[in-house]
Protein backbone atom coordinates (compact mmCIF):
# COMPACT_ATOMS: atom_id res chain seq x y z
CA UNK A 1 0.00 0.00 0.00
CA UNK A 2 1.36 3.88 -0.24
CA UNK A 3 0.55 7.01 1.50
CA UNK A 4 -2.51 7.01 -1.28
CA UNK A 5 -4.43 3.88 -0.04
CA UNK A 6 -4.29 6.10 2.99
CA UNK A 7 -1.75 3.91 5.25
CA UNK A 8 0.38 6.89 6.00
CA UNK A 9 4.04 4.98 4.51
CA UNK A 10 5.38 6.62 1.81
CA UNK A 11 4.75 5.05 -1.49
CA UNK A 12 7.60 4.89 -4.42
CA UNK A 13 6.42 8.04 -6.06
CA UNK A 14 6.53 9.72 -2.57
CA UNK A 15 8.88 13.16 -2.94
CA UNK A 16 9.87 12.64 0.90
CA UNK A 17 10.56 8.81 -0.53
CA UNK A 18 12.76 9.95 -3.08
CA UNK A 19 14.45 12.65 -0.72
CA UNK A 20 15.49 10.09 1.90
CA UNK A 21 17.24 7.75 -0.96
CA UNK A 22 18.86 10.90 -2.85
CA UNK A 23 20.19 11.52 0.69
CA UNK A 24 21.37 7.83 1.12
CA UNK A 25 22.99 7.40 -2.01
CA UNK A 26 24.73 10.83 -1.54
CA UNK A 27 26.02 9.54 1.94
CA UNK A 28 27.03 6.24 0.11
CA UNK A 29 29.07 8.48 -2.05
CA UNK A 30 31.26 9.91 0.72
CA UNK A 31 32.12 7.10 3.00
CA UNK A 32 34.14 8.85 6.01
CA UNK A 33 37.61 8.14 6.38
CA UNK A 34 39.94 8.18 9.06
CA UNK A 35 42.51 10.28 7.23
CA UNK A 36 39.44 12.66 6.50
CA UNK A 37 39.20 13.83 10.29
CA UNK A 38 41.74 15.52 12.70
CA UNK A 39 43.78 12.23 14.70
CA UNK A 40 42.57 10.26 17.32
CA UNK A 41 42.93 12.32 20.99
CA UNK A 42 43.35 15.42 18.51
CA UNK A 43 40.89 18.65 18.74
CA UNK A 44 39.67 20.39 15.96
CA UNK A 45 40.10 23.65 16.33
CA UNK A 46 37.75 25.11 13.90
CA UNK A 47 35.05 23.32 15.98
CA UNK A 48 36.01 24.65 18.86
CA UNK A 49 36.43 27.97 18.11
CA UNK A 50 32.52 28.16 17.53
CA UNK A 51 30.90 25.38 20.02
CA UNK A 52 32.44 25.65 23.28
CA UNK A 53 30.75 23.30 25.47
CA UNK A 54 32.72 24.24 29.07
CA UNK A 55 29.84 23.61 31.72
CA UNK A 56 31.27 27.08 33.71
CA UNK A 57 30.72 29.12 30.60
CA UNK A 58 27.23 27.58 29.37
CA UNK A 59 25.00 30.02 31.25
CA UNK A 60 26.87 32.95 29.87
CA UNK A 61 26.41 31.68 26.29
CA UNK A 62 23.21 30.76 26.30
CA UNK A 63 22.15 34.26 27.79
CA UNK A 64 24.16 35.33 24.95
CA UNK A 65 22.15 33.42 22.38
CA UNK A 66 19.20 34.39 23.69
CA UNK A 67 20.19 38.47 24.07
CA UNK A 68 21.52 37.91 20.31
CA UNK A 69 18.15 36.87 18.97
CA UNK A 70 16.42 39.55 20.80
CA UNK A 71 19.05 41.99 19.43
CA UNK A 72 18.40 40.77 15.72
CA UNK A 73 14.43 40.97 16.26
CA UNK A 74 15.08 44.63 17.86
CA UNK A 75 17.06 45.60 14.63
CA UNK A 76 14.38 44.21 12.04
CA UNK A 77 11.64 46.25 13.98
CA UNK A 78 13.75 49.47 13.73
CA UNK A 79 14.43 48.87 10.03
CA UNK A 80 10.51 47.61 9.39
CA UNK A 81 9.62 51.03 11.65
CA UNK A 82 12.17 53.02 9.29
CA UNK A 83 10.51 51.89 6.24
CA UNK A 84 7.09 52.59 7.04
CA UNK A 85 8.54 56.11 8.23
CA UNK A 86 10.26 56.69 5.04
CA UNK A 87 6.18 55.39 2.79
CA UNK A 88 4.32 57.87 4.72
CA UNK A 89 1.96 55.55 6.59
CA UNK A 90 2.13 56.98 9.84
CA UNK A 91 1.18 59.76 11.80
CA UNK A 92 3.57 62.44 13.54
CA UNK A 93 2.43 60.85 16.29
CA UNK A 94 2.92 57.41 15.57
CA UNK A 95 6.30 58.32 14.30
CA UNK A 96 7.37 59.95 18.10
CA UNK A 97 5.63 57.31 19.65
CA UNK A 98 7.36 54.55 17.60
CA UNK A 99 11.11 56.68 17.73
CA UNK A 100 10.95 56.66 21.28
CA UNK A 101 10.10 53.05 22.02
CA UNK A 102 12.93 51.96 19.56
CA UNK A 103 15.15 54.18 21.94
CA UNK A 104 13.71 52.66 25.16
CA UNK A 105 14.45 49.31 23.70
CA UNK A 106 18.01 50.05 22.58
CA UNK A 107 18.82 51.39 25.88
CA UNK A 108 17.49 48.83 27.94
CA UNK A 109 19.36 45.89 25.15
CA UNK A 110 22.69 47.46 26.46
CA UNK A 111 21.46 48.03 29.84
CA UNK A 112 21.01 44.66 29.78
CA UNK A 113 24.26 43.41 28.43
CA UNK A 114 25.71 45.59 30.85
CA UNK A 115 24.31 43.67 33.78
CA UNK A 116 25.70 40.64 32.29
CA UNK A 117 29.31 42.02 31.21
CA UNK A 118 28.74 41.73 27.80
CA UNK A 119 28.55 44.67 25.38
CA UNK A 120 25.92 45.27 22.00
CA UNK A 121 28.88 44.02 19.82
CA UNK A 122 29.58 40.65 21.91
CA UNK A 123 26.17 39.51 20.45
CA UNK A 124 27.02 39.94 16.94
CA UNK A 125 27.81 36.69 16.27
CA UNK A 126 30.35 35.08 13.35
CA UNK A 127 28.90 33.55 11.03
CA UNK A 128 31.83 32.43 9.57
CA UNK A 129 32.14 32.78 5.43
CA UNK A 130 28.53 34.73 5.14
CA UNK A 131 30.01 37.14 7.70
CA UNK A 132 28.70 38.73 11.07
CA UNK A 133 24.80 38.09 11.69
CA UNK A 134 23.97 41.82 12.58
CA UNK A 135 25.14 44.72 10.37
CA UNK A 136 27.89 47.27 11.11
CA UNK A 137 26.36 49.51 14.11
CA UNK A 138 26.62 53.71 13.22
Amino acid sequence: MTAADGDGAPGPGDPLEAAAEAAARAFRLLPVEPADGPPPGARDHRVAGRINTDPDTVERDLLRLVLTLVELLRQVMERQALRRVDQGDLSEEDEERLGETLMVLHDRMAALCESHGLTLEDLNLDLGPLGPLLPPSG
